[in-house]
């Protein structure tokens, strides 16, 4: 265990234990319940902020690790820790629960302690999730998670609440079993590598990230890695889910959905599909970066089309989480810096705008847009803050919406001179797609401000419009942090991006590294991209070691692969790597 190394395991138990502790406690007190779930979502966000004591934002690498014996058979292990890439989703997800049990306490008025309970395990599977180095762990974290969404949408939700629900769950459970697939391949397979080479069969991430699978099986597994990530991104056409879900869940589900859950799709790519599969990522990478592109038109012309304002809102995640897809896709700091940028951005920015629907639902019940107008001399004092939120969302300069959209983009744009010099084509014509992209952002201007229109101007021309009152106190509070945030976020980019960089950095070297397994000790020659194909037809058998530069070794030179006939070519080798630019064990 290094330095705060029982931070992380402290921050999964405590929501665990209120959530245990809140189901000790008589049905019938719901203010009880909703102040001990209040209670402990504060309580693991103020301890999330001692994280800052402990981590150092010079250090690329994982810290704060706890390792602890978990399945000893499977060789799994309790293993946590946190870089620059997963610190500030884990300080999201600490942040955003309490503030939606404190915005959203009226909205839940039956099963209040089920539904607290329910919120705080949810709390644990996603940080478990995001703190997680242990494949296994990964995945238990992973569904618990689905559980309590699923109770969330299917008890407190909507009139079509169990179609939503169970249609969630399809989705989400279809990808998660090819993941669980690919886990155990990757455990078999990796495992025998690392048995050979005096280590034993394990889950751990940082381990399976020294060995390299043969090109077929790196595509196959990407494949559904990327499945599952996709689903939960949502990446377009696999998005069907989300609409149904966030207009049927209560708002509570919709803003952790929204400004937590979807995050995991992206950070999946980031933390375990593309460091685990590099050869599989540049096979998928083109279709993904295409469907990405899509997603970002396609979810912004939906989103105007819409008249429930919270299906425009749900639409409007499948367009902005694309340009997250995409900066990740671009391979340099900028643009993955932009895309963890623009999640956290998201996080605040939808999670107010699900909050303000939920605030205009419990004063009118209904989420048409035709049923408002007008109500900005009703309510200035939320019509003021949900503008700034609109405007977050929207990517004003000057909120933190633009810093994330901007990086993004820029980064897309100067893609094509930075990929591995082994997969020049990672991302076909990075500035035409940048250049499409590009106008996602236009449209999201376009109907955020329609929405906004719609509802806060115009006539007050309906009876019902005319008696709403402002924010109460617990909303207000809720509103002022969300919006102290946006602007800060805008103005002061600098404090978050120096905590990402060397992680950033180090994802995008180990990558370039990674791609560059089949040529060992340096990057290919001309010559050797010339026989593009050398990664699908070397003839090495599965788990042999790539040698050093310059080590003599009998079963595979360091130069050359062994012939390969022409009617039977063999998969590639499973390398065995340290990890360490331009050098091998």
């Amino acid at each position: 265990m290094t330095t705060g190394g029982f931070l992380l395991p402290l921050l999964l138990g405590l929501p665990l234990l209120g959530a245990i502790f809140v189901m000790c406690t008589p049905k019938a007190e719901s203010s009880l319940h909703r102040g001990i779930g209040i209670a402990v979502s504060l309580t693991t966000f103020f301890t999330s902020l001692a994280i800052f004591k402990f981590f150092n934002p010079e250090v690329a690498g994982m810290q704060l690790v706890f390792d602890a014996e978990w399945i000893p058979g499977l060789g799994a292990h309790f293993k946590t820790g946190i870089d620059g890439i997963s610190l500030f989703l884990v300080l999201l997800t600490t942040l955003m629960v309490p503030l939606t049990l404190l915005g959203t306490k009226r909205a839940v008025d039956k099963h209040v302690r089920e539904f607290i309970a329910a919120m705080l395990v949810l709390e644990a599977g996603m940080l478990g999730a995001f703190v997680a180095i242990d494949l296994f762990l990964f995945y238990v974290s992973w569904e618990v998670m689905l559980i309590p969404m699923y109770l969330m949408i299917g008890i407190w939700g909507g009139q079509r609440r169990l179609y939503a629900s169970i249609k969630f769950v399809i989705y989400t459970m279809v990808g998660s079993l090819l993941m669980l697939v690919a886990i155990f391949y990757v455990y078999v397979k990796a495992g025998a590598v690392l048995s050979e080479h005096g280590g034993t069969y394990t889950t751990d991430l940082q381990k399976l990230s020294t060995v390299s699978l043969p090109f077929q099986a790196q595509v196959w597994c990407f494949g559904a890695f990327a499945l599952a990530f996709a689903i939960k991104v949502p990446l377009f056409p696999l998005h069907t889910w989300l609409p149904d879900a966030h207009v049927e869940a209560p708002t509570a589900g919709s803003v952790i959905l929204a400004g937590v859950m979807l995050k995991f799709g992206i950070y999946g790519f980031l933390r375990y599909a593309m460091p685990l599969f590099p050869h599989g990522a540049a096979a998928w990478a083109p279709a993904l970066a295409i469907l990405a592109v899509i997603g970002i038109v396609y979810g912004a012309f939906v989103a105007f089309a819409q008249d429930d304002v919270k299906k425009l809102v749900a639409y409007s995640s499948v367009s902005h989480l694309g340009f997250c897809m995409l900066g990740i896709l671009a391979l340099v700091p900028m643009g993955v810096s932009g895309a963890i940028y623009a999640m956290l951005s998201h996080g605040l920015t939808t999670g107010g705008l699900f909050l303000g629907i939920g605030v205009l639902y419990e004063r009118r019940h209904t989420r048409r847009l035709s049923e408002y107008g007008g109500i900005w001399t009703q309510m200035p004092v939320f019509a003021g803050l949900f503008l700034v939120v609109v405007m977050g969302s929207a990517g004003l300069p000057a909120l933190s919406g633009f810093v994330g959209e901007f990086f993004t983009l820029f980064g897309t744009f100067n893609a094509g001179d930075t990929f591995p010099a082994s997969q020049p084509n990672f991302l076909p014509e990075p500035r035409i797609l940048g250049a499409i992209a590009t106008t996602g952002v236009i449209l999201g201007a376009i109907y955020l401000l329609f929405m906004f229109h719609k509802v806060f101007f115009g006539k007050l021309d309906k009876a019902r419009n005319g008696k709403l009152p402002d924010l109460r106190a617990h909303e207000l509070a809720t509103f002022v942090v969300l919006v102290v945030g946006i602007i800060g976020m805008g103005l002061f980019p600098r404090p978050f991006l120096h905590y990402m960089e060397p992680s950033v950095k180090q994802f995008v070297d180990q990558f370039d590294t990674r791609s560059d397994e089949c040529w060992p000790g340096a990057k290919p020659t001309e010559v050797q991209l010339a026989d593009a194909e050398r990664c699908r037809t070397t003839a090495h058998p599965f788990g042999q070691r790539v040698p050093a530069p310059g080590e003599e070794t009998a079963t595979a030179p360091a130069t050359a692969p062994a012939p390969v006939p022409p009617t039977a070519p063999a998969e590639p080798p499973a390398n065995v790597i340290d990890g360490a630019k331009g050098a091998t064990p």
